[in-house]
């Protein structure tokens, strides 16, 4: 019987994200992001919810911690949010907002948790949006990396894992669209898909940028990554023909040519220029070099994926659509395929041609219909399926000699779920927004044990 182990130094950890959970939105210096302008705007976000409060960690963080102690993690991967350091965007330090993440490692490694900090998840200065339009400028690249900077100098005695950015196709090609309002802030309506291009080539050149300005600004070693959730082609049958399908599709597939692509290779993927034609993205002379810069690891955010079959069409594969019957958690695109785990990981080392590339999942995990019961605890077995699922996918990639080195579940609370509000809940303790009372769920046990053991229990 398989034991689904795992490595004696495999990283076990949560994720969060600062305005998810954070709040205290006007505190400390803090001025807006474009997701307080974005939730305040009505019709925005489901019931009128918005971040201003969210799970009050800014003021609860020391009580989080400990129920992080309590689970057995040893790495909590967090971000910090721009508008607390460099409340303009572009300009003065401030200090205070500094001093809550120094006050916030400070406890984690007090209780023996090693800090990952994410520099960018989404939440920019709401200032950049008014001056200059957020990525749809190469000015936003240069900001990024001077309030890196700030950050990595002032925190790199306490924090040597980062993470430049977060998910780029979700705030470029969700955050702008064409002709349409889109779901995500800033929630800019463009004439073209071009711009839309544009928005991401510029956040990944951001990510260049910040490479060399961590590298920069440590005070000594310290490890580098960029977390990125392409879309993962998963061959219908394990199949040489499908395989191969698997892998042509994962260039030309959504954003993946044009982030994942770029970043890991140093070209865009030549079919999605093909297919771009006129809409590809400007890039001037030197971007590709910047943006290509070599990464100590790199985050994956897998939640589904999509199945893909050869085909004797003129591209060669057919990504297929879900049955209506298809089984899926609590968000409408939350299909359940464990194997997304596995095939993201081989696309790294394989499709991309990076074995050499140390792989994180830094995001895995699901939105379910919890309910508290009578005696106050939360059965959510329907989560512990889903994540049981896919860190077998996991082992089994580290089975295979794929560099698998750890795993976020995403995410250690109930949240401030973006555009659904309040009304979507992906932790491992419930959050009772009326009181903040923070109740580990059934999978918070099952997950503690999973670490205890170091194998999917």
């Amino acid at each position: 019987m398989a034991s689904y182990s795992f490595p004696d130094d495999f990283t076990w950890g949560v994720a969060t994200a600062s305005y998810q959970i954070e709040g205290a939105v006007a505190e400390d210096g803090r001025k807006p992001s474009v997701w307080d302008t974005f939730s305040a705007t009505p019709g925005r976000v489901l019931n009128g919810d918005t971040g201003e409060s969210a799970c009050e960690h800014y003021h609860r963080y020391k009580a989080d911690i400990a129920l992080m102690a309590q689970l057995g993690i040893k790495h909590y991967r967090f971000s910090i949010a721009w508008p607390r350091i460099v409340p303009t965007g572009i300009g003065p330090v401030n200090e205070a907002g500094l001093d809550f993440y120094k006050r916030l490692v400070d406890c984690l490694q007090e209780h023996g948790i090693t800090p990952h900090a994410t520099l960018f998840h989404w939440d920019s200065p709401q200032a950049l949006e008014d001056r200059f339009g957020s990525w749809q400028s190469r000015e936003m690249a240069h900001a990024y990396a001077d309030y890196v900077s700030a950050v990595v100098s002032r925190l790199g005695d306490r924090i040597t894992h980062w993470m430049t950015i977060n998910e780029i196709s979700c705030f470029t090609h969700m955050g702008y669209a064409v002709d349409q309002i889109p779901v995500h802030a800033p929630g800019t309506t463009v004439k073209t898909l071009k711009e839309v291009w544009q928005t991401s080539h510029h956040a990944i050149l951001a990510h260049g940028l910040g490479c060399q300005a961590i590298r920069a600004a440590s005070p000594g070693p310290c490890s580098v990554a960029l977390v990125d959730n392409f879309t993962t082609t998963v061959p219908l049958i394990e199949s040489s023909e499908h395989i191969a399908a698997a892998q042509k599709a994962f260039g030309s597939l959504m954003s993946n040519g044009g982030i994942i692509f770029p970043v890991l290779t140093g070209a865009y993927n030549p079919d999605l220029l093909e297919k771009l034609g006129a809409n590809a993205p400007d890039i001037q002379d030197g971007d590709l070099e910047n943006i290509h810069q070599p990464l100590d690891a790199i985050g994956l955010n897998i939640y589904f994926g999509s199945y893909v079959q050869a085909s004797d069409n003129q591209q060669g594969y057919e990504v297929l659509d879900f049955p209506a019957g298809y089984p899926r958690m609590h968000m409408p695109w939350l299909h359940i395929v464990p194997e997304s785990i596995y095939w993201s990981i081989r696309h790294i080392s394989e499709t991309l041609g990076r074995p050499d590339l140390p792989v994180f999942i830094t995001e895995n995990g699901c939105a379910a219909q919890d309910e508290l019961r009578p005696d106050g605890t939360v059965m959510d077995s329907d989560r512990i399926m889903y994540l049981r699922q896919h860190l077998k996918s996991s082992q089994r990639a580290i089975s295979e000699g794929y560099p698998l080195k750890g795993y976020f579940l995403w995410t250690f609370m109930d949240n401030f779920e973006w555009a659904w509000g309040y009304d979507r809940r992906f932790g491992i303790i419930y959050t009772d927004y009326p009181t903040q009372a923070r109740i580990p769920k059934a999978s918070y046990h099952w997950y503690s044990e999973c670490i205890r053991q170091n194998r999917v229990v």
